[in-house]
């Protein structure tokens, strides 16, 4: 049998795959205000407001503003506007953007940005924490002054950041997605219809059936009761030491994980009409102090923390002290610290001496912490002592600080 000499090659099976690199920016703005240009003038040369501190990309920002310039050559014939990377970090490439704002309502805006020339420029690199993009001569002083960006005495500056990311997109053969947890909807509609409830709370003549298994598993405060023997086999139980609008409150956390929307509402309306520790916010705080509801503790200082000014700091203050509530008690600290002489000026200061006056050393305390801070930094920025020795109120103007 006569045999073919030659070989016929296979065919080769390809698998073709791709890849993709995308390279663009994350972008945040900042709005910058300052109150009382002409108080912040004088200051001196390489002496800067900085307001609070936001993010970007993951990295965290500030904004400097040197109303007599950054540099002495210059003869304070400028203002000086720089953003600055605050955090520990190398090679961050961002663009930026500086817009001082014309009040005047035309809209001819001074700016200053990267983005509207993405071919002409080049993201700059920021090589480590206090690294900074920004004009030693941002605008001449005589020019402001006189100028529609000046109005009642103030100055608005926006400021844009968009921090350069590059990622690899490869196609992925198979996805499926998967919902967010519905387990609170499901505890909830236990709550709601009462299905199985074996004990009853009487808050104030207001009825509240429950289960003790959730409570137990959710509170510390709860198992002790139930599980103690004490009113193990009780069907009704009356609180006396609880609103009834609270109480419901708490039982929505302790069932869904969330708060109710009064909560809110109630928080978002604060005003001397209305004061701080009669909110919802406030009384909630202190019932899951009480029951040991550590994360309604936390979501409740986090919503208090948005009220925080000066007129408030020191009642919020007091009802965190009492509260154990050590997130929102540092903050306010802070906040009474750098804004003291107002803060000593308002109501809530003189009813916190008086019921809690161990706090006025933990304000001092603080002080004397972001003094030692600030001369570590080399800075030479007027003491808070000095403050309250010639009557100023350097940072009392910064009236409200979100967190």
């Amino acid at each position: 049998m006569a045999m073919d000499g030659t070989l016929t090659p296979k065919k080769s099976l390809l698998s073709l795959t791709s890849s993709r690199s995308v390279t663009q920016t994350i972008n945040g703005s900042h709005k910058f205000v300052i109150q009382g240009y002409s108080m912040a003038k004088g200051m001196g040369v390489g002496k800067y407001i900085v307001r609070d501190l936001f993010t970007v990309g993951g990295y965290c920002w500030a904004i400097y503003f040197y109303p007599d310039g950054r540099n002495p050559e210059d003869n304070s014939a400028h203002v000086s506007v720089f953003i600055v990377l605050v955090i520990n970090s190398t090679d961050v490439r961002a663009l930026f953007e500086l817009i001082l704002v014309d009040q005047s309502g035309k809209g001819k805006h001074k700016v200053h940005s990267h983005f509207d020339r993405p071919l002409e420029s080049v993201p700059h690199t920021l090589k480590c924490k206090g690294s900074m993009w920004g004009y030693k001569r941002f605008f001449r002083r005589s020019l402001l002054e006189s100028s529609d960006f000046l109005k009642n005495d103030c100055l608005k500056i926006n400021c844009t950041v968009g921090v350069v990311v590059s990622t690899t997109d490869s196609p992925q053969l198979h996805s499926i997605n998967v919902p967010e947890s519905d387990i609170g909807s499901h505890f909830g509609a236990l709550l709601e219809n009462m299905e199985g409830s074996d004990v009853i709370f009487n808050v104030a003549g207001e009825r509240f059936p429950a289960h003790k298994l959730v409570l137990t598993a959710r509170s510390p405060e709860f198992r002790s009761k139930f599980f103690d023997g004490l009113n193990a086999d009780n069907q009704e139980i009356i609180v006396t030491d609880l609103d009834a609008k609270v109480f419901k409150a708490m039982l929505h956390f302790i069932y869904r994980d969330t708060l109710m929307e009064e909560v809110d509402e109630v928080s978002s309306t604060t005003s001397s009409d209305f004061p701080i520790l009669e909110t919802l916010t406030a009384k909630l705080l202190a019932a899951a102090d009480k029951f040991g509801l550590e994360r309604l503790k936390l979501m409740c200082e986090s919503r208090l923390c948005k009220d925080i000014c000066v007129n408030s700091v020191a009642n919020i203050l007091t009802l965190a002290d009492n509260c154990h509530a050590t997130e929102l008690k540092a903050v306010c600290l802070k906040f009474a610290a750098q804004n003291l002489a107002a803060v000593m000026r308002s109501e809530g200061f003189e009813s916190m001496k008086e019921k809690c006056p161990r706090l006025q050393s933990e304000i001092l305390k603080t002080i004397a912490g972001c003094e030692v801070d600030s001369c570590s930094a080399g800075e030479k920025s007027q003491s808070v002592w000095a403050q309250l020795s010639d009557g100023g109120d350097v940072n009392s103007r910064r009236v409200r600080q979100r967190i």
